[in-house]
């Protein structure tokens, strides 16, 4: 079974997200780890919102229960969002 993260690391998550630009946002994305396929194509990515892609990659990184290594210590362990 999957524990949900924390609220407080959640936030802590979204935050760090905030700060990221298009190109960060990205790689995040596409080098996600997902149990389903992210099939978002490039004019999508570099069209859609700033504020729109982050709701996208925060999605994506709860949903996939894992946090890339770029994102750094937003968490309680880098690789993976169990408490």
């Amino acid at each position: 079974m999957i524990t949900p993260m924390k609220d407080q690391h959640t936030q802590q998550l979204a935050d760090r997200l905030s700060c990221m630009d298009r190109g960060n946002l990205v790689t995040i994305l596409r080098q996600l780890h997902c149990p389903f396929d992210l099939d978002f194509t490039d004019e999508f990515l570099s069209s859609t919102s700033l504020e729109r892609l982050r709701h996208i990659v925060l999605s994506a990184i709860l949903h996939a229960n894992e946090l890339p290594a770029s994102i750094g210590n937003s968490a309680p362990s880098q690789g993976s969002l169990s408490p």
